[in-house]
């Protein structure tokens, strides 16, 4: 396995953040030892360690506590967090979870994106289309239910196929009974199923969005990491349906100037996926194949539109996304790489596993039961192992694929379907159609420079898998990468012109499938062997997936709930303590003001990108401390997911608004590291402050401290 020299350095800065005993201190990893704690601290409402807590922070939740504030988070559409914070409605998230649907929402002449938006009053408030949001109701364990079905299937499969018809059983029994939403959660690997019941609300309007700049100050630059200067926000409101705004008994109040340092506070929201039961094979092996391979594909097809963006500053609205999708991608799969090529975190997932597999032995029942797991997860990896290359170098293009991959894709899928018999084939090869197909497969218009830019990104991604002498990369590419790659493909293709093409596809299929075209000779030749490995490895992972789960049930068994389960998409709550850390040689601070806003914006000559400021920002209110907190880091466990999670204090007052971890809380995939893992946050007294003096947005800021609509 190859890796590109850019990763190699992305790698090798990043692993300049070590904390500083291991910077000025050498570890020895023989004694490394691991802790519970490094299971993390992801909760659900139903298992919340409150004698834990009191122990820690000398405050223990009551049941009536957990209760009102589990019913005032939220999950907010398909993949963040929220929360109610008035009794009249108002929901609180990130920016970053609801800017994409801004531009289908603004009228004519309106830049939502660039200046923000505020509703003066409550018909103002404008209606986003198809986004809705889910408060947990209730909380069920299925576990016996569903493991007893999976237990009647005699192969992995099976079992499988019997796991999910049980899960949508409990589903659908659930939403007749209770009218709500429901979803079978798997907690533990599948050491444990509970049944969530959610209420939606999907009539969601939109109240106030800040614009881009101050919400995304920094772009994919500070992107995790920390000290941080932004204000990642955005306020909705849920009406009901007779078009009033929901009365919400359960909703958070606001808390004018925030949580010092060392306060307990509590991050409520839905952290999306970990993999902290991961057997260290595993691991490995999403150290060295399957992150390895993704960071390559985010690496490339990031710089593809870097290019573009500096090129055309004109195109900015077009490119920003791209840029900060991919530089996202791109940076979270390089902190997973950099955690899991970390000796001291590795050596703890070791001695976690030495620890389970020598309490598993020690008793004969977990013996007969598990003693073999670990050896069977191996032997599964290795064999996964042996195709990766292949699988990954011709995994079809998903994302990212240039144009003439795509009309290579319809021309070879004409020629397939025209050796079939008429009545075989699919509607769109079918008479009454074949003609408008066929019109479609060549676009009316092709950016040339871009779409060169893509087949660029494929050329060195897939070299870096299969390696330049691979046989099918060779026809395509003749061995090259870079910009010699292109001019080869294209070159060695008849599918560069809209005249070439309606030419070609006036030959046989035969002729079609058995061209020197570069492009069909790769998609043709590189499917056959996709598709074997696809069937061969879809059984494994079959087979991987069942033992995983064993794995997760004797790690429930032996240590049950005193470590929290792996994230699942679903509502949890985190404690910790605003704290700073060590990274980089120095000191990252617990809060940061507003004083380092207009630092970053004079220290890098004022430029729109990254650390630019909108014209309303560009001066400092009168009026605005500028020592004020604006953002601060904290010691809660988070992941993506929690995005516009709010973070609490013991009071169920809002503190903070999470929207972030830093560089080193990448590697809380697969370990919480307590030393610098950190959740970043908007603090809630800079946040208010903003609201005053910048958006001056009286009727917000208002219901805000009022908990409540005051006319």
């Amino acid at each position: 396995m190859k890796l590109l020299k850019p990763l190699l350095l992305l790698l090798l800065l990043i692993t300049t953040t070590n904390a500083q005993t291991a910077l000025y201190k050498p570890i020895d990893t023989d004694t490394v030892k691991y802790s519970l704690n490094d299971l993390g601290k992801m909760w659900t409402f139903d298992s919340v360690p409150v004698e834990r807590f009191e122990k820690q922070y000398g405050f223990k939740p009551s049941v009536e506590w957990l209760n009102n504030v589990q019913k005032s988070a939220l999950q907010f559409g398909g993949g963040c967090s929220a929360a109610f914070v008035s009794e009249d409605g108002l929901i609180m998230t990130n920016h970053h979870c609801g800017r994409g649907q801004l531009s289908s929402i603004q009228d004519e002449g309106e830049n939502w994106l660039r200046d923000g938006f505020y509703a003066e009053t409550l018909d103002d408030e404008r209606f986003v289309p198809n986004l809705f949001v889910d408060q947990l109701i209730n909380i069920e364990d299925v576990t016996d239910e569903i493991k007893s079905e999976m237990d009647k299937g005699k192969t992995d499969e099976e079992k499988i196929v019997l796991r999910d018809s049980a899960k949508a059983k409990l589903i659908r029994d659930g939403e007749d009974e209770s009218s709500l939403v429901c979803k079978v959660v798997t907690l533990y690997n599948g050491g444990k199923f509970s049944l969530y019941f959610y209420k939606r609300y999907s009539d969601i309007r939109l109240v106030m969005a800040p614009d881009f700049q101050i919400a995304a100050t920094g772009w994919d630059w500070d992107n995790f990491t920390y000290p941080r200067y932004e204000l990642d926000f955005m306020f909705y409101r849920a009406y009901d349906e007779g078009g009033k705004p929901v009365k919400s008994e359960n909703h958070f109040t606001w808390s004018e100037k925030g949580a010092e340092e060392g306060e307990p506070i509590f991050v409520v929201g839905r952290p999306g996926h970990t993999d902290r039961l991961l057997s260290v094979a595993n691991l490995e092996y999403l150290r060295d194949v399957v992150y390895t391979n993704r960071l390559a594909l985010y690496e490339d097809l990031y710089q593809v539109y870097f290019e573009l963006f500096n090129k055309y500053p004109e195109r900015e609205s077009e490119l920003l996304n791209k840029v900060m999708g991919y530089g996202n991608g791109r940076k979270s799969y390089a902190g997973r790489l950099y955690g899991l090529s970390k000796p001291v975190l590795m050596a703890k997932k070791v001695d976690f596993e030495k620890e389970l597999r020598t309490r598993v032995n020690d008793s004969p029942e977990l013996t007969a039961k598990y003693g073999t797991l670990w050896n069977e997860i191996e032997n599964v990896i290795s064999e996964l192992r042996k195709s990766s290359s292949e699988y990954y170098g011709y995994l079809p293009q998903r994302r990212g694929a240039s144009v003439y991959f795509k009309i290579a894709n319809s021309t070879t899928d004409y020629a397939e379907q025209m050796k079939k018999d008429a009545s075989d084939r699919s509607p769109l090869y079918q008479e009454d159609n074949i003609e408008n197909t066929l019109k479609n497969i060549y676009p009316d218009s092709i950016d040339v420079e871009f779409n060169n830019l893509l087949i660029r990104a494929h050329a060195n991604t897939a070299t870096s898998i299969l390696g330049k002498d691979d046989k099918l990369l060779k026809k395509l590419y003749g061995g090259q990468i870079g910009e010699e790659a292109v001019a080869f493909a294209l070159s060695n293709s008849i599918l560069t012109s809209k005249e070439s093409v309606e030419e070609f596809l006036g030959k046989t299929p035969d002729e079609i499938l058995n061209s020197n075209d570069s492009f069909i000779q790769f998609i043709t030749n590189s499917k056959v062997v996709y598709d074997k490995l696809y069937k061969e490895r879809k059984n494994l992972n079959n087979t991987l997936t069942i033992l995983n789960q064993k794995l997760g049930e004797a790690v429930f068994e032996v240590f049950g709930e005193n470590i929290s389960p792996d994230a699942s998409m679903t509502l949890r709550i985190s404690d910790g303590v605003i704290k700073g850390y060590e990274y980089n040689g120095t000191i990252a601070p617990g809060k940061t003001t507003y004083y380092g806003l207009w630092d970053r914006y004079i220290s890098f000559g004022k430029k729109t990108y990254p650390w630019g400021l909108h014209p309303r920002w560009q001066t400092p209110p009168a009026e605005l401390d500028l020592s004020i907190p604006i953002g601060f880091a904290s010691t809660n466990d988070i992941v993506g997911g929690n995005s516009g999670s709010s973070l609490i204090n013991r009071n169920m007052e809002v503190v903070g608004l999470a929207h972030d971890g830093n560089l080193e809380s990448l590697a809380g995939h697969f370990i919480f590291d307590k030393t610098n893992n950190r959740t970043v946050s908007t603090d809630s007294w800079g946040l208010i402050e903003s609201l005053k003096y910048v958006y001056k947005t009286d009727r917000l800021v208002v219901e805000l401290l009022n908990s409540k609509i005051v006319k």
